[in-house]
């Protein structure tokens, strides 16, 4: 499977919905951040161009905050496309990985336990 399919599956967004209209883009919190923005990144994901967003800083600029998928009047979903090429480049780098024995043993006691489920589950795959 190549990163594009990868991305694809691990993100469920169709890119060929987007047209392009720049919404996204216009209503991103990091615009003036980022080196891609997200209908770029849309566009660079359907046309297969992957290498350039995973060394991208445009990966850890975007907050996550879902702005961009409420705007889109096509429901692409640009920040799933953000995380799904932000987790590719994390497992590429191969710090994807934990174990049980990795967690710390002073991990606080308020600290819940649904955290650390999806940190196991993020990162041992």
């Amino acid at each position: 499977m190549d990163k594009r399919e990868e991305i694809l599956l691990i993100s469920g967004v169709d890119p060929k919905k987007c047209m392009r209209c720049g919404k996204c883009s216009a209503t991103c919190p990091s615009y003036d951040e980022m080196e891609y923005h997200p209908h770029q990144f849309v566009y660079m994901v359907e046309t297969g161009n992957i290498e350039p967003l995973l060394e991208s800083k445009s990966l850890y600029k975007c907050l996550s905050c879902f702005a961009c998928i409420e705007r889109c009047p096509r429901d692409v979903e640009p920040a799933k496309l953000v995380e799904a090429v932000r987790l590719c480049a994390i497992r590429q780098k191969g710090a994807n990985h934990i174990k049980a024995e990795d967690v710390p043993e002073l991990v606080d006691e308020d600290t819940p336990q649904q955290l650390l489920m999806s940190v196991f589950r993020k990162y041992s795959k």
